[in-house]
């Protein structure tokens, strides 16, 4: 499916469909082994431009971060506390797009703004569409894919131990993957 397949002759507004919208994350623990984790009910919304300009989309979204879930509920509220996400100081995770750039196919490049603990860092996220919809009620729904690697640090999570063995008990980078389904707005 192409990138323009998602498209419409005129420009669309979706709302992002909090329950079938999944926000993943996977950091290494030490050194060897993956922890991965789940943030809850995405809001936001996406505009798509009109065939042939989707250099004119741009997407919203915004997460509560006390959301976090990793299966374990001491380390969930360490990742809340002070030392991660601070979630009583910042409450939100954010992203603003600035650009899309279109990279042939059904894939994209998402440039934005990302905002964790009060942090904003421009990141890129490889989008792709994968297909668009109408559900059994009339409704039309649109999906995409995305995914992107941070580094923690540029966000002020710089909490760590040092392993006796070398390296450090959690790692920097953090791989995010993003399952989207959207749906059409009446503008």
């Amino acid at each position: 499916m192409s990138t323009q397949a998602i498209l419409l002759p005129e420009a669309t507004t979706w709302r992002i469909d909090p329950a079938h919208t999944q926000v993943g994350f996977e950091v290494k623990h030490m050194m060897f082994a993956k922890v991965r984790g789940t943030f809850a009910a995405p809001e936001g919304t996406i505009h798509l431009g009109a065939e042939g300009a989707i250099e004119e989309s741009s997407v919203e979204v915004s997460i509560d971060a006390a959301s976090i879930d990793t299966g374990v509920e001491d380390r969930d509220k360490h990742l809340r506390s002070g030392d991660f996400l601070d979630v009583e100081n910042h409450p939100e995770l954010r992203f603003v797009s600035r650009e899309v750039r279109p990279k042939g196919g059904h894939q994209l490049t998402l440039v934005g703004d990302l905002t964790i603990r009060g942090e904003t860092r421009e990141v890129e996220l490889e989008v792709q569409s994968t297909g668009r919809g109408t559900d059994p009620w009339g409704n039309e729904r649109a999906g995409f894919s995305a995914s992107t690697t941070i580094d923690r640090r540029d966000f002020g999570l710089t909490w760590n131990q040092a392993l006796e063995a070398g390296g450090v008990l959690v790692g920097h980078d953090v791989k995010i993957e993003l399952e989207v389904q959207a749906v059409a707005q009446d503008d």
